[in-house]
């Protein structure tokens, strides 16, 4: 009986301790919850990864984010894009206005009209000049085709031979004719080599390495050790130039600014920490300027060094640095479209296969191509007043800004507040809410000045040739290197902004740096092209 009676008391004890509590099943549910939310999100991350991995760099909506311009055979991209859970049934939201249709005949287009000719002629022996008729045949007309031909490097040494002079009559006046200075004096690197070596490194990619293997096929010993002992020894004498270009970058009172990691081998942080790679651009067309900064860190007191001295405005995405350093130069800070839309484009590529048709990511999207619709009508109106030599008065962007674009920006910020409300924040399109939203003062500030854009993108287009080149040579061995690729990417960079050749604008530069000798032959070798002052009538 008492026996019976213990076995029923612990029976009871362990059903009571067995059943959990209303604060315990609460506690299951929220982290259920709490679990459930962090599968989502990272499942979000995954279909990022993919549409990254497999998906166009361009941030459109037209195409699916697979390989299908990489492969030409059907069966080879439907199982890629069937492997990456993508559909391509997404609507278009370029950047860019689409491309007319091209209205060029059918056939092989000509080749270019300014590349030099050399004609080679094909005539009929003079025995097969005769006519069955007794006559002699004359030449009427010619029949021309046309192939593309290319002329290999040539490797050559140039001789300078400096002429000694003397006195016939006492032999005691010896004179020497002088040679020009050259830019590296202790080198017998000339100008134009310095110009290639450089060339292909900064702007087409080529590593040292493999130019000295390029070299070797010329039958020339140049190892990868002395290119860039002549890379780091030309930041001393081109230094006049930068500063030169610092003060007028500093002086335009509109800077757009951006960094990107590099990897320095030999410096004093650890090697696998990351270095950073600054770039600012200021500047109208054809005087355009880019300047890119190395240094170790990316604090506020980099960002603090770059701007001062600067007025107006300067332009970033949200990195939180910017606004400090601005409220402390006295500089306005705006903020970036680009870097908002491409959150909601994230979203957009967050979505898992066949949720792609219309979502509030879509519609943001959207919202914000209007305002760049607008952009691109007055970008296309300046340009069309230029190609005529006319003025074009920036109080028209001013005026259509705020006509136009105010109403569309009002509406995106009142839709935006709504749907954010209803939106989870822990999703990719709950954090492309929270960035609009919270960047929206400075987002708006582009209405401010005609001179300022919607976005950051010519900082950011301007780092992109460093990020490619990036992944050719992956790294910095030194500090200095890292310094004069700094200076010689500033250089390359800027001619191409303002639609200079880079070698032909670095061979005159190397050849005509050291006779410099005064502000104006310095301002006279600055990668841009000369103002056009117009003709008083």
């Amino acid at each position: 009986m008492l026996e019976n009676a213990a076995t029923t008391t612990d029976s009871t004890a362990t059903s009571s301790s067995a059943s959990p509590t209303s604060s315990e099943i609460e506690a299951l549910q929220q982290r259920l919850r709490e679990q459930a939310a962090q599968i989502r999100y990272l499942e979000e991350v995954v279909r990022i990864l993919r549409a990254d991995r497999y998906g166009p760099k361009r941030e459109k909506l037209t195409e699916p984010p697979g390989q299908a311009q990489l492969f030409n055979e059907i069966e080879v991209t439907a199982a890629l894009l069937e492997h990456a859970q993508v559909e391509p049934e997404l609507a278009a939201t370029p950047l860019r206005e689409p491309k007319s249709a091209s209205t060029d005949k059918a056939g092989r287009r000509a080749l270019a009209a300014h590349l030099p000719r050399r004609i080679v002629r094909y005539e009929l022996p003079e025995a097969e000049r005769h006519c069955p008729c007794g006559g002699h045949l004359t030449e009427f007309s010619v029949l021309a085709s046309e192939q593309l031909h290319i002329i290999p490097a040539k490797v050559e040494v140039i001789r300078h031979e400096r002429v000694k002079y003397t006195c016939t009559a006492c032999s005691q006046n010896v004179r020497t004719a002088a040679a020009p200075p050259q830019i590296l004096p202790r080198s017998n690197a000339s100008a134009g080599l310095l110009a290639h070596l450089v060339t292909a490194k900064y702007v087409d990619g080529l590593p040292l390495h493999r130019q000295e293997t390029v070299f070797e096929r010329h039958d020339v010993r140049l190892s990868r050790a002395t290119q860039a002992a002549w890379m780091i020894a030309l930041e001393q004498p081109l230094t006049p130039l930068l500063n030169l270009m610092r003060e007028r970058l500093l002086g335009s009172g509109y800077i757009r600014i951006d960094e990107t990691p590099l990897q320095v081998l030999k410096s004093e942080k650890a090697a696998q920490s990351e270095h950073w790679m600054w770039v600012r651009v200021a500047g109208p067309p054809g005087q355009r300027l880019i300047l890119f900064e190395h240094d170790p860190s990316r604090g506020a007191h980099v960002a603090r060094r770059l701007l001062e001295g600067a007025t107006g405005y300067v332009q970033s995405d949200g990195y939180a640095v910017y606004d400090g350093v601005a409220a402390e130069l006295g500089l306005t800070h705006v903020g970036c479209f680009a870097h908002a839309r491409r959150r909601f484009f994230e979203a957009v590529k967050a979505l898992p296969a066949g949720a792609r048709t219309e979502t509030a990511a879509h519609e943001a999207v959207r919202r914000i191509d209007a305002l760049y619709a607008i952009e691109r009508e007055l970008k296309a109106a300046e340009k069309r007043a230029r190609s005529t030599g006319q003025p074009f008065d920036p109080a028209i962007i001013a005026h259509e800004r705020q006509a136009r674009a105010m109403p569309l920006l009002q509406s995106l910020h009142a839709w935006a507040l709504e749907r954010a409300a209803a939106t989870l924040p822990s999703g990719k399109l709950g954090e492309a809410f929270a960035y609009l939203l919270g960047q929206w003062p400075k987002l708006i500030r582009y209405t401010l000045d005609p001179r300022l854009a919607l976005d950051t993108n010519l900082a950011e287009n301007a780092i992109r040739p460093f990020a490619l080149g990036r992944r050719n040579w992956l790294f910095a061995d030194t500090v200095k290197g890292a310094r004069a690729s700094a200076t010689l990417y500033s250089l390359v960079e800027t001619a191409k902004a303002n639609g200079l050749e880079p070698y032909a604008y670095l061979k005159n530069l190397f050849e005509q740096l050291p006779l410099a000798t005064c502000v104006e032959h310095f301002e006279a070798l600055l990668p841009i092209k000369p103002v056009q002052v117009p003709e008083s009538s």
